[in-house]
């Protein structure tokens, strides 16, 4: 995929409290501009967007800000994530992680066989919805990156995880027309899971989910022989890193309170029973 920015780019840093021209690697290498409240945050973010029009933010909250071995926030797919102590996946570590994907993808499309779900057709023929279900599921790897559309939602994620620091990382994506939206130019596919997930799937709904790819996907092993691993890392379309105290971050923000994880996640999703077919079947968890 290409790096975010490498023309012209407009962020925070550390320190500064304004706007102001930065590289993508900059941002990633920072520590993180700190906000006070969901009010702050959301000003900051509305100035992002203003400042950089030819983009469409995204967000991720996350508990803490993993990075590559030069000091720069990695986002990497599940599937292509090192265990341990390690910087990289193996490559027989890959081979597993694909053939578990493999299994569940077959799993998932016996789960749908009969076709009298909505959508079973179309999950049938195209492997990216598959990904996606299994992705935003957490069934297995996979190599999507979940994001959301809601800077509230994703600022809560990043709450549920974390009761010290929090981290809210701003991606920039290119204009999202349709279910999927596929950038050669970027080299990336964007896939808005209300459109690809039947209505009675109440997660992807509520969370407002995306999950971000490369373009062409990343089928096997083989392919990703043929990128570097720094190459396949939606670090490079970070725009922002914000970082907060949860515990003060929302007492500062009353008219905005954080999303509770029952909410976030509910009970009444019918695509919980499928997956949770899938993942009986195939075992869960990353090898």
């Amino acid at each position: 995929m290409e790096t975010v920015g490498t023309s012209k780019l407009w962020s925070f840093d550390e320190r500064g409290s304004k706007v102001s021209n930065m590289t993508c690697t900059a941002v990633r290498h920072s520590s993180g501009h700190r906000v006070n409240s969901y009010l702050d945050l959301a000003k900051k973010v509305a100035e992002l967007q203003f400042m950089n029009r030819d983009l469409v933010l995204v967000f991720r909250g996350q508990s803490a800000d993993y990075k590559n071995k030069s000091g720069n926030t990695s986002l990497k797919p599940t599937i292509l994530r090192a265990s341990n102590a390690e910087r990289v996946p193996t490559d027989a570590a890959l081979a597993k992680r694909y053939a578990k994907l493999a299994e569940a993808e077959a799993a998932l499309i016996q789960s749908y066989r009969s076709g009298s779900t909505p959508g079973s057709t179309l999950l049938r023929r195209q492997r990216i919805l598959r990904w996606s279900i299994l992705q935003h599921y957490e069934v297995c790897g996979t190599p999507l990156l979940d994001v959301s559309q809601s800077l509230r939602i994703a600022a809560s994620f990043a709450s549920l995880a974390s009761s010290e620091t929090a981290y809210l990382m701003v991606l920039g994506v290119p204009n999202i027309s349709g279910a999927i939206t596929a950038s050669a130019d970027a080299g990336l596919q964007i896939i808005r899971l209300s459109s690809v997930c039947p209505p009675s799937a109440m997660r992807p709904h509520i969370q407002e989910g995306y999950l971000l790819g490369e373009y062409p996907e990343m089928l096997s092993v083989d392919q990703k022989q043929h990128y570097k691993h720094y190459e396949i890392d939606f670090g490079r379309r970070l725009v922002a890193k914000f970082v907060f105290d949860p515990k003060k971050f929302w007492d500062a923000s009353a008219d905005f309170p954080a999303i509770g994880k029952s909410a976030l996640y509910p009970d009444q999703d019918s695509l919980l029973t499928v997956v949770g077919k899938v993942s009986a079947a195939i075992g869960s968890g990353v090898p």
